[in-house]
């Protein structure tokens, strides 16, 4: 892809282009009954992104085609009676190699995460499972990735050091070879007054002692001061990370998701969303979401798919 055309797209069009480079996704579409959850997986099929099976009620999911025109034939439809028992048996499917992604339909996220982290028949592995933002702001230069705004509360230490990682190798497999990790808090200083202060010191000197690999990690930040240049040069603070930071990795759930929609409605930005460290990604969307955000949550679980086919990278952006 020429620099021309890169600057020509937005980030989400990059990524979808990038897709569809590869092939279709064989993706388990959990109880999508609902015009948005099932015109979502349509698209990302017809955008050449996935091949969904839908699992949930039958008659009710073709109900829910016939009201807004959508043409379900050679779409296969895994046939169960209520929402909980589509995510048991979504992830059943998983096991039996049946998909290399799982979407979420118009249940709740809960319902969906509780069978996916089931202790004896979920998709869990040794890294806590956490939810990435892949971020399209208008007028910021980059991506910006924010984590975790979903999934864990209040993550101690080592369930941030899991969230930064995941965080790393999603990075990675869109081929940011050392992405700059920023660990937000209030302020910029180490103090005992605010704890995530204390943290971000300690997961700074864990990546020096490699238990966290693959990125440049700098922190405590202040968010203005891990993104704008300026803020990071009137505060004095140097380094490859201040200023240009690429992951931002929040405190717990309520800032991060404070933070995420701040940056979704205040500044308009595209926010696509990928969970990570199960056994396969999962694209988590909203009803809020537009065309091109759903695209682009199912282009981040494409690429993550083919990424672990090909144990390399695939993407710049």
């Amino acid at each position: 892809m020429t620099e021309h055309t890169t600057a020509a797209r937005s980030k989400h069009d990059i990524l979808i282009d990038a897709a569809n480079d590869l092939p279709p996704v064989t993706t388990l579409v959990v109880h999508p009954c609902d015009a948005t959850s099932l015109g979502g997986a349509i698209e990302a099929r017809d955008a050449g992104l996935i091949l969904p099976i839908l699992v949930g009620p039958e008659n009710k999911i073709r109900d829910v085609a016939a009201q807004v025109g959508i043409d379900l034939t050679g779409v296969e439809i895994v046939d169960v009676p209520y929402s909980q028992a589509a995510a048991a048996k979504a992830v059943e499917l998983i096991h039996a190699g049946r998909g290399e992604l799982l979407m979420k339909g118009s249940l709740h996220t809960d319902e969906l995460m509780r069978e996916v982290t089931a202790s004896a028949t979920g998709l869990r592995t040794g890294r806590r499972i956490s939810h990435v933002f892949i971020m399209d702001v208008p007028g910021h230069a980059q991506t910006l990735f924010v984590t975790d705004a979903a999934i864990n509360i209040f993550p101690d230490l080592d369930t941030k050091r899991d969230i930064i990682q995941n965080a790393i190798e999603l990075c990675h497999a869109l081929r940011i070879d050392m992405p700059r990790v920023a660990i937000l808090s209030a302020v910029e200083t180490v103090t005992a007054k605010i704890p995530s202060t204390l943290e971000a010191a300690a997961l700074c000197k864990m990546a020096d002692r490699g238990q966290i690999t693959g990125g440049v990690l700098d922190g405590p930040l202040a968010f203005d001061n891990a993104i704008d240049p300026e803020a990071a040069r009137i505060k004095g603070i140097g380094g490859p990370v201040a200023g240009q930071a690429q992951v931002l990795v929040v405190p717990d759930l309520e800032s991060g998701n404070m933070l995420a929609k701040n940056l979704i409605f205040m500044a308009k930005a595209d926010a696509a969303g990928i969970v990570l460290g199960a056994r396969v990604p999962i694209v988590l969307t909203s009803r809020a979401d537009s065309v091109r955000t759903r695209l682009a949550s199912a282009a981040v679980g494409t690429i993550l798919a083919a990424a672990r086919r090909a144990s390399g990278p695939l993407l710049k952006v």
